[in-house]
């Protein structure tokens, strides 16, 4: 076999486990802790300094800034954080990426296959969230495994006079070098794979840090692409995060690009290492980036909110289920529940609405309430599709329970909005072609009963929202109560008809379907609560 075929090998085989490595860690780190993550993300307050920080350390942790980006669109997109919330985050996030890189610029070439054994130890000997910090350690053992093929691999080319002619003819396009750079980073969703390569370059001695600036600017900005793709047809408040990203990447190149020699030479003053200058110039970039935008953050967030105005239309189907984003679970189950949170709200509205149709015998409500449940019926189907989809990420036992729990929620959701439209809404137009009137008594009764409903449906939507446990036991509790209350208003109203009350003998079989429906309707309310609790099978 040729010495040109064996160095082909090396450079494919190599970037294929850099590449491997790199999402093993991001998937490990982000089932380790990346819910906690996504809440420490969707807490932050409007400080932009602790923003920077927070933004730092998560991607630190998740190794990843496009991560940490797309979490920000998702997030946005929710309407849980505004843009000038998340510009110091995005800041933060592109100096914790460079830990990364600072890793493997480290001589730990020669211990790969160990940390991969350790990896694969720590992975398979442990349960729960240490398997998953085995997981990621495996991955670096994969991505230093792979950046050592490449190293070897290419040493013959050192050699070659041929090979020597034709890569410094490539490096003396650093447009071409730039752009390749930026191509790549985009497709793999990661600078640190790109860099990764340029240091297994640096180790056999094939480039020196000059060669490497074009692919450090490209790499920078080539992750700019994924938080673009990801905010494709999110609202205005999710394309602004994903453009200021962008922007700041774009900027910043430009900025440096006409300081790059001096650039360069202040590189070298920190170290003799090519390996090392690399990482060096990939933090410094970064973190001289974020020195330099994050006073502006309130005048950035004027100029991003000018450049795309929110047009205030709302979608007819689902607004935040992103595909994009299925890949990293802890984020799509956010906008899962956000999605299913819309779903309850719009359940919750038509619920309310119900009692001003009977009350008013407002025609034009009730067809809006049939209108609104086709809207129900294609949230409920989104999002089903989506969680359907969610399945076949590589979960953890968590976010599989949290996977199920929306599911079921979402089938319960839809039931309540087929009784309010083919139950409710059907004896309505009974009683408005009937020019029927409930009793005094009667109506105070199902007003009543539908009040308790309607709060015991905001409070499993609040459950939903919080998983907080004692809010579901609340709606349980509440079920027993709802159903005791609801047999007491059949009895009192038998003793209405027994009495011969003209309004309530003409009401009857209206009167009672009403009542039943709001039970079955408060049943279903209910199994949300189980979901919540993890027990689903007892909804009804």
């Amino acid at each position: 076999m040729s010495e040109a075929n064996l160095v082909l090998f090396a450079l494919l085989g190599g970037t294929a486990l850099l590449l491997y490595g790199v999402r093993l860690v991001g998937e490990g780190l982000q089932r380790a802790a990346g819910t906690r993550l996504r809440h420490v993300l969707s807490t932050l307050t409007g400080d932009r300094f602790r923003a920077l920080l927070v933004g730092a350390g998560v991607t630190a942790v998740l190794q990843s800034s496009s991560a940490t980006t797309v979490m920000l669109v998702g997030f946005a997109s929710a309407g849980l954080l505004s843009l000038r919330q998340t510009i110091g985050v995005i800041l933060g996030a592109d100096i914790g990426t460079t830990v990364t890189v600072q890793l493997l610029a480290f001589n730990l070439l020669g211990f790969a296959p160990l940390v991969v054994f350790l990896g694969w130890l720590v992975y398979t000997a442990f349960g729960s969230t240490i398997k998953y910090v085995g997981q990621a350690i495996l991955g670096f053992g994969f991505l230093f495994l792979g950046m050592k093929l490449i190293a070897d691999g290419t040493v013959p080319l050192k050699q070659s006079a041929l090979f020597g002619d034709l890569f410094q003819a490539l490096v003396a396009q650093p447009l071409i070098l730039f752009l390749l750079a930026a191509v790549f980073s985009a497709i793999v969703r990661s600078s640190a794979a790109t860099l990764g390569i340029a240091l297994s370059f640096a180790a056999s001695g094939l480039m020196n840090l000059d060669g490497a600036m074009p692919m450090i600017f490209g790499a920078n900005v080539g992750t700019a692409a994924t938080a673009l793709v990801a905010a494709v047809g999110a609202n205005a408040e999710a394309r602004r995060v994903a453009a200021a990203h962008a922007t700041f990447k774009v900027v910043g190149v430009l900025i440096f690009l006409p300081f790059s020699v001096l650039f360069a030479d202040l590189v070298r003053q920190t170290t003799d290492d090519p390996a090392r200058q690399i990482a060096n110039a990939h933090s410094l970039f970064n973190l001289i980036l974020a020195l330099l935008f994050l006073p502006g953050t309130r005048i950035a967030a004027d100029i991003f909110t000018r450049l795309i105005p929110d047009t205030g239309q709302r979608e007819a189907g689902a607004m935040y289920l992103n595909p994009n984003v299925l890949d990293t679970p802890a984020v799509a189950l956010g906008q899962a529940t956000r999605e299913v949170l819309r779903l309850g709200d719009t359940v919750l509205q038509s619920l309310r609405d119900s009692i001003t149709v009977f009350e008013r015998d407002d025609e034009r409500m009730m067809k809006e309430i049939i209108r609104r449940d086709d809207l129900i019926d294609r949230l409920e189907e989104d999002i089903k599709q989506y969680v359907v989809k969610l399945r076949e990420q590589s979960l953890t036992e968590e976010q599989s329970q949290r996977e199920s729990a929306l599911l079921f929620t979402v089938v319960n959701l839809e039931e309540i909005g087929d009784v309010i439209e083919k139950d409710l809404m059907e004896l309505a137009d009974k009683k408005m072609r009937g020019h029927y009137r409930f009793s005094a008594q009667g109506w105070a009764e199902i007003v009543d009963l539908h009040t308790k409903v309607v709060e015991n449906l905001e409070l499993a939507i609040s459950a939903v929202a919080t998983q907080d446990h004692g809010i579901a036991e609340k709606v349980v509790r509440h079920k027993s109560n709802i159903n005791l209350m609801e047999r007491r208003l059949r009895q009192t109203h038998m003793d209405r008809l027994h009495e011969g009350l003209r309004e309530t003998i003409d009401t009857s079989s209206i009167h009672l379907d009403v009542l039943a429906a709001l039970k079955r309707s408060n049943s279903l309310v209910a199994g949300i609560a189980y979901a919540v609790l993890g027990q689903h099978s007892g909804g009804d």
